[in-house]
């Protein structure tokens, strides 16, 4: 048997924002599109330095090498191969930002820099700064202090050097030393977050020119330090990413809220793990700042290029050119399913299945305010992890409560980087009456689920809905999610067992139609694993397809690999982490595994057990990953309708034979492309096309 059973899931992940960086060089990919693909790169190192990489540091220097949660990797080596890929990666990344702004010219966007500014924009960049950055600003002179004040976790800096002028005359050893000493002056120039990077400078002659933030700082550094007498100044960017870890008050006087906030407050002095420079940055500046900041060689020290803080491009401009961006689509109506209607009424018949953003997420909108209108509905209970900034989720739950009904919502204050939004959310709604619960001790909540009551007939008629993703309209543009809604009275009265749990934390129920984690998503999908590998090794029906966000979990993985050992044909569909190896003879030679990267996020989970012809299918929040089934609270659900069922068959089919945005999990980890002798088929497109004709079928 090969050597090989897992891949590192921090090194699988640094694959998987490497496909994120193809996406940013294809040169199919409208060039508006592929600079926010670079943003979303940037974004997502971002985030895994301040949780992946710090965790890795902090086993480090706990002194163990943990080689057997790390996929046979020591956490020393680890940091070191991270780093390494992080700074070819960087230096990549920076090729194509240079070849996309070169491709920009020739749509006449041209994208400047400080001493590029034409004589008659010089007045517009200086009026700009005057009015709207140099009020924002914050300047520290470094010489006299002793150590530099807390950087912002991902803030960009300018580190400026001043040479200074000729002070007074002095003569021997004391001129000597004065110049060594006073001939120098560093500052710090925080780059405004509230204030956009790219400034759109009037248009001349049909050309539109963008000048950054920092260009636009750099341009006016005259005016900012007009009071020194220096001979010349530079300015060059760092920027410092903090570990992310939340730190618990356990204060029982504190409520959980306050713990929180507090956590999320203290997060901005948490331990640097990587810092990022200017490669042109002086020696003697660089030298002074790390001395000052106390970077040591435990962290990420990357060089880098001009610019930090790439993530901003993800908002970049669209500047009225709709053919450098994807073309948008309308999202679709759910076949039956009126929005005009009783959504109630029509729930009532029969289970609907909505794939966001081929058809429209306003259909869980719409069953929430129909909910909160609704005088029969006597209470609603949901749960929530990433709102919207501005979330009509959030206001239709409050205008349930104003209507009188009982409002329950389980909320996940420690969603990660979302915790001050959920915060705001949670105290506006506290305000308003709803009850609010605030997981269970140990666990993150990130089952989503709802579950109304409504009286009919003098009884108590449960409604519910059950999704992969977040609650969420603006990533529901952008992410691919199902959501099942169901009146199904077995499957919602077990949603409501899992509210109990929440407040309840010591009662565990017993589940006929779900799988919950904690308690028994691991021993559940071992059991249908091992159902397709007895009915593989009787000659039955056998098979396994799964779409899922991440891979990693290691008994799971060995179980798949159990199962391709016995002849079960296994489809893997992983956006991201994979840390099972396919094809290895012996071990996985009846596996296949392909990562999706296109125009929208990837974010489905859904498990399908061929189950001798009759297959088993689940949608659900959770990934196959040791958090999802060990740490968090998840919910997979059944599928039972059978129209329903051949939809999420035909729409994972689709996805499966995609052989243009579609890449090859394999040891290599090389990210190639899937090709083949087939027609083009590019599956995000593909399922537009396949909803918009299931209604023609309709219409006809």
């Amino acid at each position: 048997m090969n050597s090989y059973k897992y891949i590192n899931r921090e090194l699988s992940w640094l694959q998987f924002n490497a496909r994120v960086l193809q996406e940013a060089e294809d040169e199919t990919v409208p060039l508006i599109e592929r600079l926010r693909f670079l943003g979303i790169f940037s974004n997502n190192l971002d985030e895994f330095f301040k949780v992946r990489y710090a965790t890795i540091k902090r086993i480090d220097l706990a002194g163990k090498n943990a080689k057997s949660v790390l996929g046979g990797i020591k956490a020393g080596k680890l940091l070191e191969e991270i780093t390494q890929i992080v700074i070819d990666q960087q230096s990549e990344s920076l090729e194509v930002l240079d070849k996309i702004q070169e491709k920009l010219k020739d749509h006449n966007v041209f994208i400047i820099n400080e001493k590029q500014v034409s004589p008659s924009q010089e007045a517009y960049v200086k009026n700009y700064f005057l009015s709207k950055v140099s009020p924002a600003l914050v300047t520290i002179i470094l010489n006299d202090l002793v150590k530099i004040p807390s950087l912002k976790d991902s803030a960009a800096y300018l580190a400026v050097k001043m040479v200074m002028k000729e002070e007074a005359p002095a003569q021997g050893i004391s001129k000597l030393l004065h110049r060594q000493v006073r001939d120098r002056k560093y500052v710090l120039i925080e780059i405004p977050r509230s204030i956009n990077r790219f400034v759109v400078l009037p248009e001349e002659d049909g050309k539109q020119y963008i000048i950054l933030l920092d260009d636009l700082i750099r341009f006016n550094l005259k005016t900012i330090f007009n009071i020194f007498e220096y001979e010349s100044v530079s300015a060059h960017m760092i920027k410092i990413t903090r570990d992310a870890e939340l730190d618990i008050d356990s204060d029982l006087s504190k409520s959980f809220i306050e713990k929180i906030s507090m956590s999320v407050k203290d997060r901005i002095k948490g331990d640097p793990v990587r810092f990022v420079y200017d490669m042109n940055i002086d020696e003697d500046t660089l030298s002074f700042l790390m001395a000052k900041m106390g970077i040591d060689s435990t962290d990420s020290i990357i060089p880098g290029g001009r610019y930090h803080n790439r993530r901003d491009y993800m908002n970049f401009p669209s500047l009225g050119k709709d053919e450098l961006l994807y073309k948008a689509i309308d999202p679709l109506p759910i076949p039956g399913l009126v929005l005009q209607g009783s959504l109630l009424g029509m729930i009532a018949k029969k289970d609907y299945l909505l794939y966001a953003p081929y058809q429209a997420f306003q259909y869980v909108v719409k069953f929430l305010r129909e909910a909160a209108l609704d005088p029969k509905v006597r209470s609603i209970k949901i749960t929530i992890y990433r709102l919207a900034k501005i979330s009509h989720i959030a206001s239709s739950l409050i205008n349930a409560v104003k209507n009188g009904k009982k409002v329950t919502v389980q909320i996940e204050l420690r969603a990660r980087f979302d915790e001050v939004a959920n915060i705001r959310y949670a105290e506006q709604m506290q305000q308003e009456g709803v009850n609010l619960i605030f997981g269970v001790t140990g666990l993150k909540v990130h089952s989503k689920i709802c579950v109304i009551e409504r009286e009919e007939n003098g009884k108590l008629h449960k409604y519910g809905f059950i999704s992969t993703g977040n609650f969420n309209e603006s990533t529901s543009r952008i992410y691919t999610d199902y959501t099942l809604f169901t009146a199904h009275q077995e499957i919602l009265k077990e949603l409501n067992k899992v509210f109990d749990f929440f407040e309840i934390n010591y009662k565990v129920s017993r589940y006929k139609h779900l799988l919950v984690s904690p308690h028994y998503t691991r021993t559940a999908l071992i059991k249908l694993i091992t159902t397709e590998i007895e009915n593989a090794q009787k000659g039955r029906k056998a098979g396994i397809k799964l779409k899922v966000n991440s891979l990693s979990d290691f008994t799971l993985i060995d179980k798949l690999y159990e199962a391709s050992r016995a002849g079960v044909k296994i489809k893997l569909i992983v956006r991201g982490i994979c840390s099972l190896i396919p094809g290895v003879p012996g071990q996985s030679e009846n596996i296949e595994a392909i990562s999706i990267l296109d125009k929208f996020l990837e974010h489905p989970r859904v498990y399908i057990f061929e189950n001798e012809g009759d297959p088993k299918i689940y949608i659900s929040s959770a990934d196959w990953m040791t958090r999802n089934m060990d740490y968090r609270v998840e919910v997979s659900c059944p599928i039972y309708d059978e129209s329903i069922k051949n939809e999420i068959l035909e729409t994972f089919n689709i996805s499966w034979e995609d052989n243009v945005k579609a890449r090859v999990h394999s040891l290599a980890q090389d990210n190639a492309y899937r090709r083949n002798d087939k027609p083009p088929l590019r599956s995000q497109f593909a399922l537009y096309e396949y909803y918009q004709k299931k209604l023609e079928k309709i219409s006809v």
